[in-house]
C-alpha cells in the first residue's frame, strides 16, 4: 500500500507540472516565437520560454513516463488506461483530465488513500 501511496502523491505532482508547462509552452511560448514579427522583444521573449519551458517540460515528462509507468504496474491498470496516462504529457490540457481519472480511479481501489475516508490519508496539525 505505501508503495502506491508514495507513486501516487509523485505522480499527481508530476503530472500538475507537466500540465502546466506544456499549456504555457503551446499557448504563450510558441505563438510568441512563431506569429510575433521577426526580430521583435515579443519574438524573442517567446524563443526564450519555448527554450526554457521547453526543456524543463521533457525533463519532468520524463519522470512523470516513469512515474505512471511503475503506478500503472503497481495499480494493476488496464494496457489502455496505462497508454493514456503515458501519453496525456504530449497533449496540452488532456494531462489535466488524465490526472483527475487517475485519482478517480486510485482512490477507488485504495479507499485508505481518500482523504474524506475515515482511514484515508490526512495531514496531522503539529
Amino acid at each position: 500500500m505505501g508503495r502506491v501511496k508514495n507513486l501516487f502523491n509523485v505522480y499527481r505532482v508530476l503530472a500538475i507540472l507537466v500540465g502546466i508547462l506544456l499549456t504555457i509552452l503551446v499557448f504563450v511560448g510558441l505563438p510568441l516565437k512563431y506569429l510575433t514579427a521577426d526580430g521583435t522583444s515579443l519574438q524573442h521573449t517567446g524563443d526564450t520560454i519555448t527554450t526554457v519551458v521547453g526543456i524543463a517540460h521533457g525533463w519532468l515528462y520524463m519522470a512523470y513516463v516513469v512515474t505512471a509507468f511503475f503506478l500503472s504496474r503497481r495499480a494493476r491498470w488496464s494496457l489502455g488506461f496505462t497508454l493514456l496516462a503515458l501519453a496525456a504529457g504530449l497533449i496540452p490540457i488532456l494531462i489535466f483530465w488524465v490526472e483527475h481519472r487517475v485519482t478517480q480511479k486510485v482512490r477507488a481501489e485504495h479507499p485508505e488513500l481518500d482523504p474524506s475516508h475515515p482511514t484515508g490519508s490526512t495531514v496531522e496539525s503539529v
